[in-house]
């Protein structure tokens, strides 16, 4: 619904950008009383007949409730969900705030998060990663007759929407814009609809889920960066045959083109690549 500095500087923002929910912060787990549980095997997984799944519930299009009481859905869902089919067993959701998702995940509540978890180097050095399923950038958005930006550089002296607490701020910045303070997206498009702006900054899966969600011609992706951002699915250190295990689940919905399927529902366009 993921300027002039160097190219470590674009990744590190980028992945911070899109490390999931709007939350900033993310548990250390040093709250939990029991500690930091062991990992989970494949043979336990199977045993059990179930795949424990952390998930916020309310982070649209990736983990939410339709009409806010409806089932459990999103990409992120139905992509495990399909993980767990192939492996055999059932996905069992576990919803809670992103705050405390890694400290869930830690003290063995749930066996793996599915949440857009961005794959930064921090959260490698502490948990085990699967393929990654979700791939985006930075995006420049402008009004679709607009042929004055069509880059990052193209950004200086005109004027962003951008939160102030986003990423994607400090993106316009370093590009030379000047920055309107907005809430969110829907205002930023409101804003650049009415001409008050030149452009905004966000992340591409932002753009897509937008357009899918109701088409808007009056918008176009001006210019986008060349470095990427991964998402995937975080277990616990210690986990790595089940990890092997879904990572073969991926590799064959990918294979059969179900991932291509469920992305192009949310989405319109295929994000697993």
């Amino acid at each position: 619904m993921k300027r002039q500095i160097t190219a470590l500087a674009t990744i590190a923002l980028l992945a911070l950008a899109l490390a999931g929910c709007g939350s900033p912060t993310e548990s250390s787990g040093s709250s939990m009383a029991e500690g930091t549980a062991t990992g989970v095997t494949l043979a336990q997984v199977k045993e059990s007949g179930v795949l424990k799944v952390g998930t916020e519930g309310t982070y649209k299009p990736f983990s939410f409730h339709e009409g806010g009481t409806g089932a459990l859905t999103g990409f992120d869902v139905e992509v495990v969900t399909a993980a767990a089919g192939k492996l055999g067993v059932e996905p069992q959701f576990e919803e809670t705030q992103w705050d405390a998702i890694f400290a869930g995940l830690e003290s063995g509540r749930f066996d793996v998060v599915a949440n857009q978890v961005s794959t930064t180097p921090e959260r490698k050095a502490k948990y085990e990663f699967s393929t990654p399923y979700t791939v985006s950038t930075g995006v420049i958005v402008t009004k679709s007759d607009n042929n004055e930006i069509s880059s990052f550089a193209d950004l200086k002296g005109k004027t962003t929407a951008q939160s102030l607490t986003s990423n994607w701020y400090r993106l316009a910045k370093d590009s030379g814009a000047e920055v309107e303070a907005i809430e969110g997206w829907a205002q930023a498009i409101t804003l650049l609809k009415q001409g008050r702006v030149d452009a905004t900054v966000n992340d591409k899966l932002t753009y897509l889920d937008s357009q899918k969600t109701k088409q808007d011609d009056g918008i176009k992706i001006a210019a986008e960066t060349t470095e990427q951002s991964f998402s995937a699915l975080a277990f616990r250190e210690g986990s790595e045959d089940l990890v092997t295990a879904v990572d073969g689940a991926l590799d064959e919905l990918s294979a059969d083109g179900s991932l291509a399927r469920i992305s192009d529902k949310y989405f319109g366009a295929d994000v697993t690549k």
